[in-house]
């Protein structure tokens, strides 16, 4: 199954055919794909009603001005059909120019998932015809592709504890440009198909990878990664989605069967909508690509004497300014901060929330320990709860680090600072100074005030002061409770703490 998400990514979904299974601990049935693409139950029913052997080939747009083989403009919700060129609507006698940029892009994905580079590599017809392409074809790599042999290591919670985080690995095959096709509107009311072609052409990466995956959890840890990967080298913007593996266990739970067809996700319905029926065997007649040379790529090596810079592609000088990957800036957050290992995964894998953790360190003085529980805890809790990023939190990393200083230097309590992060979530422009004197959360310094209230709970308490006298040290905290009800949590539990003991010593 293919299914597009929004911003130019899809996924496919591979399942072994008869015979193939997958492997586990315990029994349990499994599912393996007919040569029609359907499923069939394997094995002895368990614990886990399916069990998928999946792969993975997903098509990435690549972040570019422009379309991989015209000048072309490449422009989200653009007006129907107006971004494109003679070659992209395959007029007679337009030639294709092939997009330096896509070619560096990919040459950058292919180096961060550990692939082989081909210094030569080949560009073919894949031959297919549908209204939204125009051709007749697509151009992509089918022989041999601009990068090969790679891997992608990814982690995952096991049984859903962050504290039991595993790393797995599934090979990549290839790497390949390809260009993209059209959009068909259909139009069930008036039963006809409007074409768009501003798709036409658009760049695309295909990273196809092997079956090594047992369930759809691997598969989205897997997709994550690649995507937090790309966004980090800028080479595609990668937004996507991952609905199709549900889909299919609840179809198959149905009693239905999952067709061979490409499917398109749609990003206001939420779910995936079939697209072209591809159930019969598909003959796409592959042929070499006459209007393009080979594609040479050069190292440092290689590179010819004298030549100019602008013209190749090197190989070298990309995979010196890669950027620190996800697994690295993981690695580093331990490092230099010492938090543990799966909150670095939180804040990697999180949309901006590893810099608004920086940020918050640089402007703070509490140690990067104590703030990670308020970055995880209390500021990302809010953030899911309301379905917002890093980015758009309303409260900003000076406002939360200006919250953390006051508590840090014992001018607020644990508790206080909680009632004012609740009034910064609000927005209402206020500083947590402010709140802090309009709420009178402030803790209470005068001693002798807290010497009174201290007592005056001592008194009340008789029974609690007999237990507490008679060896039961532990009643004390309710005492402290009560303490800190009295003033409404502006009191420091040790310091009440230290004044009560005293007196119960007395």
């Amino acid at each position: 199954m293919a299914a597009r998400g929004c911003g130019g990514v899809w996924c496919r979904v591979l399942q072994r055919g008869p015979g193939g299974s997958c492997s586990a601990s315990r029994p349990r049935r499994a599912v393996a794909c007919n040569a029609r693409g359907g499923a069939v139950p394997l094995g002895q029913s368990g614990l886990a009603p399916w069990a998928a052997v999946v792969g993975l080939e997903i098509h990435a747009q690549i972040t570019s001005n422009s379309k991989l083989f015209s000048g072309s403009q490449v422009q989200f919700a653009a007006p129907p059909n107006s971004l494109v060129s003679f070659f992209d609507a395959s007029l007679p006698g337009t030639l294709p120019v092939l997009n330096r940029r896509c070619v560096e892009a990919t040459v950058m994905t292919g180096l961060a998932l550990n692939c082989t580079i081909n210094k030569k590599s080949l560009f073919d017809r894949k031959h297919y015809f549908y209204a939204d392409l125009p051709a007749g074809y697509q151009i992509t790599q089918q022989r041999v592709p601009i990068a090969v042999n790679g891997s992608l290591s990814y982690s995952l919670c096991k049984d859903n504890k962050m504290s039991q985080m595993v790393t797995k690995t599934v090979r990549i095959k290839q790497i390949q440009l390809e260009q993209d096709s059209g959009k068909s509107l259909h139009d069930d009311a008036r039963s006809q198909t409007l074409i768009d072609l501003n798709r036409a052409g658009v760049g695309l990466m295909e990273v196809v990878m092997e079956p090594d995956m047992c369930c759809g959890e691997e598969a989205a840890a897997a997709v994550r990664e690649l995507q937090l990967i790309l966004q980090t080298l800028g080479s595609s913007q990668a937004i996507m989605a991952d609905y199709e593996i549900q889909r299919q266990i609840k179809e198959l739970e149905n009693g239905g069967t999952v067709l061979n067809e490409t499917r398109a996700f749609d990003s206001k319905l939420g779910c995936t909508v079939p697209m072209r029926d591809k159930e019969g065997k598909q003959d796409y007649r592959f042929m070499p690509e006459p209007n393009l040379p080979p594609l040479i790529l050069y190292d440092a090596k290689s590179l010819p004497a004298n030549v100019n810079h602008q013209q190749v592609v090197n190989i070298d000088w990309i995979h010196e300014r890669l950027p620190d990957l996800p697994s690295v800036k993981r690695a580093k957050l331990v490092e230099l901060y010492g938090i543990l290992p799966e909150h670095s995964f939180t804040l990697v894998n999180e949309d901006g929330l590893m810099d608004f953790f920086e940020d918050v360190v640089k402007q703070t003085q509490m140690k990067p320990k104590k703030v990670i529980g308020w970055i995880l805890s209390d500021l990302l809790s809010h953030l899911k709860q309301h379905s917002l990023t890093a980015k758009e939190s309303p409260i900003s990393s000076f406002l939360l680090a200006d919250l953390l200083n006051l508590l840090e230097n014992g001018d607020i309590s644990s508790s206080a600072a909680k009632q004012v992060f609740e009034e910064l979530w609000k927005g209402e422009g206020k500083t947590p100074l402010e709140i802090v004197k309009e709420k009178q959360l402030e803790l209470i310094q005068d001693q002798e005030e807290l010497e009174q209230i201290c007592q005056a709970v001592i008194d009340e308490r008789e029974k609690e002061v007999m237990a507490i006298k008679g060896g039961n040290e532990k009643v004390i905290n309710k005492l402290i409770g009560l303490v800190r009800k009295a003033t409404r949590g502006r009191a420091n539990p040790l310091l009440v703490k230290q004044i009560l003991e005293k007196k119960l010593s007395e």
